[in-house]
């Protein structure tokens, strides 16, 4: 599955930069079928960032790899990968 979804980013991933965003995977979750994804760039600050996300990458993700069920944003779980500096 983590082959797939690689592919299904690379895919993508032109689309996205092409309005000054990114997207990396972060994880795949496979018993789930949770991908958590990175949106970077221009997509941290889009107001229709969510909406690319649902409607855009999970129903991309969902028709090209079996087994996915959601697509979420690390960042939008809370979670962050950048260390904090006090």
């Amino acid at each position: 599955m983590l082959e797939q979804v690689e592919k299904v980013i690379a895919a993508i991933r032109p689309a996205i930069q092409a309005d000054e965003g990114d997207i990396e995977l972060v994880g795949v979750d496979e018993p789930t079928g949770v991908v958590t994804v990175e949106l970077k760039g221009a997509c941290v600050t889009c107001p229709a960032s969510t909406q690319t996300l649902k409607a855009g990458i999970e129903r991309i993700m969902k028709d090209r790899v079996e087994g996915v069920t959601e697509v979420v944003e690390i960042n939008a779980l809370g979670m962050s990968e950048s260390p904090v500096q006090l």
